[in-house]
């Protein structure tokens, strides 16, 4: 491979591991975000489903449950909204933690092939 100052480096088989590693990390980063913007999306959904049930003054409510909607009383529908609030939260924030490694390993590698590949190597996105 041709740096920029016109030298050749060789590409050791370590450092295509290292290469296709980021290439891998890149690729799960790019997978958490999805999962962690539909995670955000539901607890918004949550929220939004705890603010109308607040607003009703009927004892029993509607709760969806797989495709059918399902006549249940509000303080049970209430609970169980909690426990998906509480589920939701958790899951995101393994999601956030997970995305935190990655993003520390991605950045190891980058400083490992900028180091000996300076500007002859692109890591970053557009």
């Amino acid at each position: 491979m041709q740096q920029g100052d016109g030298q050749e480096t060789e590409v050791t088989w370590e450092d295509q591991q290292n290469i296709n590693k980021f290439g891998r990390l890149n690729n799960k980063f790019h997978e958490l975000e999805d999962e962690i913007k539909a995670k955000k999306e539901m607890a918004e959904n949550f929220e939004d489903a705890g603010n109308e049930l607040m607003l009703t003054d009927e004892e029993e409510v509607r709760y969806l449950i797989g495709e059918v909607f399902s006549h249940m009383p509000k303080d049970e529908v209430e609970t169980q909204l909690e426990g998906l609030k509480e589920e939701n939260k958790e899951e995101l924030r393994k999601l956030e933690e997970e995305k935190k490694a990655i993003l520390a390993q991605m950045a190891e590698l980058k400083k490992i092939l900028y180091s000996k590949f300076k500007d002859s190597i692109n890591l970053e996105e557009e």
